[in-house]
């Protein structure tokens, strides 16, 4: 007998005791572990999302790669396109100066022929410089109209 109580007594308390308090500790084991599975439920959620977003970020990888392809053939055909009406241009504007130079000496031969007192002296032609400086307006004209369309 301890204190006046029987032995069993104070055992009986004893266990009934520690019973109430590893009851306590499953109480907070349990909601413990039931956050913990809906932190690996919403872990779960976090990653299928993850996998989602990665696959349409793939996705809009491969379009745009496939847009810039798209780009470069158009870009690379108008650019030839622009070099084969460049090498025309040139070509015109080779042949206006050397027809303006047939046309020049032309008209310099008339002109050192004694002109008869009744006809007008025959118009100013337009020296090769004059020209150039035309068609070079005529070809930005050009330039600017194709690329505002």
């Amino acid at each position: 007998m301890m204190f006046g109580l029987p032995f069993g007594f104070v055992v009986e308390g004893s266990v009934s005791i520690l019973l109430m308090v590893t009851i306590g500790y499953c109480v907070v084991l349990n909601s413990r572990l039931q956050r913990l599975h809906a932190d690996r439920d919403t872990l779960r959620q976090m990653v299928t999302d993850l996998v989602r977003a990665t696959d349409l970020a793939n996705a809009a990888v491969k379009e745009l790669k496939t847009t810039a392809v798209e780009a470069d053939l158009v870009l690379n055909a108008r650019l030839e396109e622009a070099e084969r009406f460049g090498i025309q241009l040139a070509n015109h504007v080779s042949a206006g100066q050397s027809l303006m130079e047939r046309i020049a000496k032309i008209t310099a031969a008339g002109q050192s022929r004694p002109a008869p007192a009744d006809v007008a002296e025959p118009p100013v032609a337009l020296g090769p410089t004059k020209l150039q400086t035309a068609l070079k307006q005529l070809a930005s004209r050009q330039l600017l109209r194709d690329n505002a369309a």
